[in-house]
């Protein structure tokens, strides 16, 4: 039997959220128990197709293709590489752990909460296995509604000023990716990420969109749609990132989302913006990026360096972890921006485009595992002080609360790039790639390297040692539910530290084809 397993993993939590938020307030133990289930039922699919997976076959796997709107070139198509099975692992395994730390956050509205939770890990599961425009939009827009719903909801005290801004930048780049795509199949008469790869790279795209001028109407030369419609579509995924200086709306989203629903803004959604870089935009504007190549390596050196200059003067633990998560993602479009996918041979691919693939890939894991990791410690932080975070408020909690410290110092080392943990390899696949293509932006990216490791660490130094200072001078170390919480994941950033082909099996054929323009 030829089981759709891509199609499973959309519908179970899509219609187990329907039914979570739908369950009976009276019955809230039931409710998480069932929303738990439910999220470990999505994990043990996802581990099933990555077993299923063929590594020797860097093509697209579980292809899934039928006829759905045909009058207006709109397939049900979906399809699952290398790519594309990292971000459906984060996609299972964030939102389960999320789940796991979120019983303070849900009190006295679980069915809301769970069943939000559920159906934001569906928009993401069709996000990450869409390959035609139409219907990935559909689920790039419905993760972004039970987001907005968890911020405003249940967030902080200016979490509706929050959620409003987040709604905003984040719906005018969807507004700007649906014109994009609009007058794309307007010049290539399809929706099919892979056919209008096919055309960008030939330049039958820019021909197409040429030839649409006069019956757009526009006064502009073809040259100049195309431009344009290139930087709308980047717009797009610039946002969702995000990119400096379109990241103004993450600090305050973080700060006042509930650090469980951060865990997954930070460790999924963002990677939404990459993986559209990277599946979307590189493949079907490979000249429009070379062009572009300069402008748009220093907007990634400055989304590398500043958030991480910011993160030195925040005294909210969660703002100081938000402009860290920017930092970090600005080391993935590095790696994707140096990239001129088929503008060179064999010896480009395998020195510069394979690494910095790889690299960028393994980071979007590592740091998706590392980012909410270090929020759920957060939200067992706000636990036992009662949602204070100020850092200047604390001191010594390694004297009082050692297990946690320690895995918490593990995590923050593993963010840092400490060698033999996960965040390692990734930085240095970037890295090398970055080198190879182009010197000067490694050296100055080097500088990013430098002031994250003085943020993570004069953060270990104002909470960990020193005299105690805590409210109240009561501060818990974990107990044994939450031992296990966070050392899953830490064990996680050990094992990817010291075997990091557990996760590059996987993506570097997809890596191969990708880097050479396939």
């Amino acid at each position: 039997m030829n089981i759709p397993w891509l199609s499973v993993l959309m519908l179970v939590p899509l219609l187990l959220g329907t039914l979570v938020a739908c369950w009976p307030r009276s019955a809230a133990s039931g409710v998480r128990r069932i929303a738990l289930a439910s999220h470990v039922l999505v994990l043990g699919l996802v581990l099933w197709v990555g077993v299923e997976f063929d590594v020797a076959n860097g093509a697209l796997q579980f292809v899934e293709r039928r006829a759905w709107v045909p009058t207006l070139g709109v397939e049900y198509h979906l399809g699952l590489d290398g790519l594309g099975l990292v971000s459906v692992l984060l996609a299972a395994a964030v939102p389960l752990l999320a789940a796991a730390v979120s019983d303070r956050v849900a009190a006295g509205r679980e069915s809301l909460y769970y069943g939000l939770l559920l159906l934001l890990e569906a928009g993401l599961m069709g996000t990450f296995t869409a390959l035609n425009f139409f219907h990935w939009f559909l689920f790039w827009e419905l993760s972004l509604v039970p987001a907005y719903l968890l911020v405003r909801f249940f967030g902080g005290p200016g979490a509706g000023a929050a959620a409003f801004q987040f709604f905003v930048y984040t719906m005018v780049g969807s507004v700007t990716l649906l014109l994009g795509f609009l007058a794309l199949r307007v010049a290539g008469g399809t929706f099919d990420f892979i056919e209008l790869a096919r055309l960008g790279k030939s330049g039958q795209l820019a021909q197409g969109l040429a030839a649409a001028v006069p019956r757009l109407g526009l006064d502009i030369s073809g040259e100049m749609l195309t431009r344009g419609v290139f930087l709308g579509v980047l717009l797009g995924f610039a946002v969702k990132v995000p990119i400096w200086p379109f990241h103004t709306w993450l600090p305050s989203t973080y700060t006042e989302a509930p650090a469980p629903v951060t865990m997954v803004l930070t460790g999924v959604m963002s990677k939404m913006g990459v993986y559209g870089l990277l599946r979307v935009a590189l493949p079907i504007f490979p000249d429009q990026f070379r062009e572009l190549q300069g402008p748009l390596l220093l907007l990634a050196l400055a989304t590398v360096i500043f958030p991480a200059l910011a993160a030195l003067v925040q005294r909210d633990l969660k703002r100081v972890l938000a402009y860290s998560s920017i930092n970090h993602l600005g080391y993935c479009l590095l790696g994707a921006f140096v990239l001129t996918p088929g503008a060179a041979g064999a010896d480009w691919v395998e020195s510069a485009a394979a690494p910095a693939l790889n690299g960028v890939l393994l980071q979007m894991l590592n740091h998706g595992l590392t980012a909410a990791t270090l929020f759920a410690a957060v939200e067992l932080f706000e636990r036992r002080t009662g949602g204070i975070r100020r850092l200047d408020q604390f001191g010594g909690l390694r004297s009082v609360a050692p297990i946690f410290c320690g895995l918490v110092g593990i995590s923050v080392f593993a963010s840092l790039g400490l060698p033999g943990l996960n965040g390692f390899v990734g930085e240095f696949l970037i890295f090398r790639g970055v080198y190879a293509a182009a010197p000067w932006v490694a050296v100055l990216g080097t500088l990013g390297l430098l002031a994250t490791a003085v943020f993570l660490l004069t953060l270990m130094q104002r909470l960990f040692h020193g005299e105690l200072e805590c409210p109240g001078n009561r501060f818990q170390d974990l107990d044994v539910g939450e031992r296990f919480l966070l050392g899953v994941p830490v064990a996680l950033m050990l094992v990817l530290g010291v075997y990091p082909d557990l996760v590059l099996r996987w993506t570097n054929l997809t890596v191969l084809g990708m880097a050479a323009g396939n």
